[in-house]
Formats: C-alpha cells, structure tokens, sequence
C-alpha cells in the first residue's frame, strides 16, 4: 500500500513540508509506503481547456503533473498539503490538481484523499474546502481527523510549536491508514461499487 503527499509549498523547510513529514511517520510505523513530491517550486501552468487529453489521454503539457499521474493511478492514497495565499491554496497547487484530475482518466473510486493546509493566521477552513473538491467529484473517500486539517506557522518552522495542529494531522493519517487497509479488505470480499453510465445535464 502506498500513500503519494504532495507539498504545495515553494519554500524548502516549509511549515506545510513539516506537516507532511508528520503524517510520513505516522504512515511508516503503520506500514505504508509513502513518497513526498514537491511541486511548489515548480513551473506548473493553468489548465487552458483544449480537452487534448480526451484523445492522448494525458495532459498536452508534458511536466510533472504527468508524471504524477502515473504515481497517482497505481497509489491508493493522496495527501495534498499547500500553504495558504489569500485564503486559498497557492496557484501552482490549483493549476495541479486541476490539470492531474481532468487530463488523467483512470478510476479513482476509493482511493483515499485528505488534503490539509497551513497559515500564518487566517484563510484556512476555506482552502481546505477548494483541496477537499478534487477528492468529491472523484468518488474518492476522504479521510478526516478530530478538527479541520490545518496547521499554522509563518515563519520556518513555528509550525512545531502548533502541537494541536500537529496532533491533528498525526490523527488523520491513521485514519487514513485505517481507511485505506478497509477498503483493501473491502475490495477483496466484495470488488468495487457498481458504475452507472454518467449523465450529464445542463441548466441553462
């Protein structure tokens, strides 16, 4: 079993890296493999709509999101961790999970998601809503913990001092963990949800 996280931040010994390597820990003394992949600073552009990836099946921008994508199919779960930038995660961040969740076309139905975000002080609950969307459309269980999955930290490394934070995300990747090892089992007894055929509806 393996768990992909995504950090988010472009600063190298960043809050939000902290918080990964927390739940990394957490994973590993539960016995799931896991890899850290770092995007913030990265040049990662905005998704432009052409729908090329509907004929090559990948995104026409050949940089990391493709090569994430092929991480991402064979993973069973996804942590994204992003710093906050005017209270919602940092653009790099969005133009990557948008262009990963609409260029890659394999199933993702029960692989686990959980997303949190770190601040200085404010625009955390909202941010953490934006990451949440990618996991929803997805048919992707999103894991929780005993509080929303923020931490706070401006500086390098205050985020340390944020114990309940740390708490949170320790709790979350049990859970995870948890979720992840049932769904295994659950997939063995009983295989995956039936599909339907998508309808789509427009209302305008």
């Amino acid at each position: 079993m393996k768990v992909l996280l995504v950090n988010g931040s472009p600063r190298p010994k960043s809050n939000t890296l902290l918080g990964l390597e927390e739940m990394q820990k957490i994973f590993n003394e539960e016995g799931i493999e896991t890899e850290i992949y770092n995007i913030g600073n990265k040049d990662i552009r905005g998704c432009i709509a052409c729908n090329q990836c509907s004929k090559l099946g990948h995104c026409v921008f050949d940089d990391q999101v493709n090569e994430f994508a092929a991480k991402f199919e064979a993973a069973d779960g996804l942590v994204v961790g992003t710093p906050v930038y005017y209270a919602a995660p940092n653009a790099t961040v969005q133009a990557f999970l948008q262009r990963l969740f609409y260029s890659s076309h394999f199933d993702k139905t029960m692989k686990v998601g959980a997303g949190f975000v770190c601040a200085r002080r404010g625009g955390t609950t909202a941010s953490f809503d934006v990451v949440n969307k990618f996991f929803t459309i997805s048919g992707m269980p999103v894991a929780s913990s005993q509080y929303w999955n923020n931490i706070h930290g401006g500086a390098p490394g205050e985020a340390l001092q944020d114990e309940e934070g740390m708490q949170v995300l320790r709790v979350l990747a049990r859970n995870m963990s948890f979720l992840i090892k049932s769904i295994a089992l659950g997939k063995e007894k009983f295989g995956l949800p039936a599909k339907e055929d998508h309808l789509w509806t427009n209302f305008i």
